[in-house]
């Protein structure tokens, strides 16, 4: 199937603007129409009131309202992890998840979406369900921009709202480049969604140059890079599709913070007997030794391919402790909603069987 056509939410202010203005209409009516639609989350061209009818009809003609459909959302049992099975016009689906944390100690609660960007992947990470599931295609902004929309929406019912981004969920962020910053501005955007850049993380398993594209683009992202093993043996190994060095990824990063001050984040799936032993956690020190930097370790959820599993606790805290101890800051993630298959590296939005949606 060919990529959708443009939707509202595919527009940029400019584009919005400047089509409207070639329709005739005053430029505000695009400050109208923007506000509508991601201040006031309007769900319709219908709901947009202040404009004219005239114009409501021939937007819903000429630029069709985003067409994403919750099928499915499943709640995991801690209540506050939510996972939403989306319908793109097309018919695909993919998943995206909110994950809600209390108030930590500086009072402030967070909402967090984690975001797909591609319907499936295409980088082959052999613990990872979407990329055991393979690639269909890629989101436009606007199917970006909706996963947002959608969880706002339910937020709002509880007084409540996004707080947190995070580019993590199917597919490959940097693989669709144009896409994925042109989502990132509407969401930044003080006049949309008005989520802080410093509040929104991109990860990648490690595009080049998708990664010195987005140190030029002033926009101050967390760029997280997923690692997963110390040396490029077993680093092909884990992740086929990558040709690229880690001396030639870590020099990437570098000049990413030399850049943009941003201190990185790498990500690191810890596979039972593959890359979780102490020897190795001190190798993974050695390389990132003098890099401002932050290493999240997340021990493997599981996936229908039982080949990789999760370590044994203790192998995750001795890991976490060889770290620590050559002076790599680090952190075991939360979990939140493995019972329920959305955790990282679970997401595949699985074929519909039939259209019903289920709550």
């Amino acid at each position: 199937m060919n990529q959708p056509d443009a939707s509202l939410y595919d527009l940029d202010p400019a584009a919005l603007r400047a089509l409207l203005v070639d329709w005739g209409q005053p430029p505000y009516r695009a400050r109208q129409a923007w506000a509508d639609a991601y201040q006031r989350l309007a769900p319709s061209y219908d709901a947009m009131t202040d404009l004219p009818l005239a114009l409501r009809q021939r937007l819903a003609v000429e630029l069709p309202f985003p067409a994403v459909e919750a099928v499915r959302t499943q709640r995991a049992e801690d209540g506050l992890t939510r996972k939403a099975l989306l319908r793109l016009g097309d018919g695909r689906t993919i998943e995206t998840v909110l994950m809600q944390y209390e108030r930590g100690d500086d009072g402030r609660a967070r909402n967090t979406v984690c975001l797909s960007t591609q319907a499936g992947c295409a980088m082959g990470c052999v613990f990872c369900a979407t990329g055991q599931g393979g690639f269909e295609r890629n989101l436009t902004p606007g199917e970006i921009v909706g996963q947002v929309v959608h969880f706002a929406r339910i937020l709002r019912e509880d007084g409540a709202h996004i707080t947190n981004v995070v580019f993590m969920g199917m597919g490959e962020p940097l693989a669709n480049y144009d896409a994925t910053i042109a989502a990132v501005r509407t969401m930044h955007d003080p006049d949309g969604l008005n989520i802080g850049a410093r509040h929104i993380t991109i990860s990648t398993v490690g595009l080049i140059p998708g990664i010195r594209r987005l140190a030029k683009e002033d926009l101050p992202v967390t760029l997280a890079v997923s690692l997963h093993a110390p040396n490029d043996v077993l680093r092909r190994r884990l992740v086929p599709t990558q040709r690229h060095t880690m001396a030639e990824l870590l020099a990437a990063c570098r000049d990413y913070f030399a850049v943009t001050s941003r201190r990185l984040t790498f990500e690191y799936a810890l596979i039972a007997g593959e890359n979780d032993s102490v020897e190795q956690a001190r190798a993974l020190g050695a390389l990132l030794r003098g890099l401002p930097c932050h290493v999240n370790l997340i021990p493997l959820n599981p996936t229908p391919d039982e080949h990789y599993r999760r370590p044994s606790r203790a192998r995750v805290i001795a890991f976490q402790r060889a770290l620590d101890a050559v002076g790599i800051p680090c952190t075991v993630r939360v979990e939140k909603g493995v019972e329920i298959a959305a955790a990282c590296g679970q997401l595949k939005g699985p074929k519909l069987q039939s259209a019903g949606a289920i709550s």
